[in-house]
């Protein structure tokens, strides 16, 4: 997938979630939920859960990848769509120390996921984790603000 397609899933998931707090501020203003709203919902920024699971490519047993990475990226994907998840994805290069001293260089596939519910994450990165041979993957969690802005807004 290339950063292009990642950008337009991540725009997709992150517009599904404008539509819903839009909705959200609607029954807010219309009294049926309790809170303020401001006049201009699509602007304000949004407190959102950014997950990211990083999985490299390098079989635990060979130290070497053994799949081109487009095989690795199209497992990735049925195991998000498997699990109805909305996610984005990047491919990236990296290296690290082994404890033993040796050097590794290595692809990793960057899985990205917005407000996604913690047992689902944590079933993913286990299914990932067992389906690419990995000792382990990386699990990451921020908290950002978000903000969207709609094709009549732009000059």
């Amino acid at each position: 997938m290339t950063n292009r397609n990642a950008d337009i899933f991540m725009h997709h998931m992150m517009r599904q979630k404008q539509k819903q707090l839009i909705h959200a501020s609607r029954l807010m203003a219309s009294g049926l939920m309790g809170g303020s709203v401001s006049e201009n919902a699509e602007n304000e920024n949004v407190r959102m859960s950014e997950t990211r699971i990083y999985i490299g490519l390098n079989d635990s047993d060979t130290k070497q990848q053994i799949y081109e990475t487009e095989e690795y990226l199209d497992t990735l994907k049925r195991v998000c769509r498997n699990y109805h998840v909305a996610f984005s994805v990047d491919v990236e290069a990296g290296g690290y120390y082994h404890e033993d001293g040796e050097y590794t260089e290595e692809n990793s596939l960057v899985l990205i996921m917005i407000d996604q519910d913690k047992d689902i994450i944590q079933k993913i990165a286990k299914d990932l984790c067992n389906l690419f041979h990995q000792e382990s993957v990386l699990i990451t969690e921020n908290r950002v603000d978000g903000y969207f802005i709609s094709h009549s807004e732009v000059d």
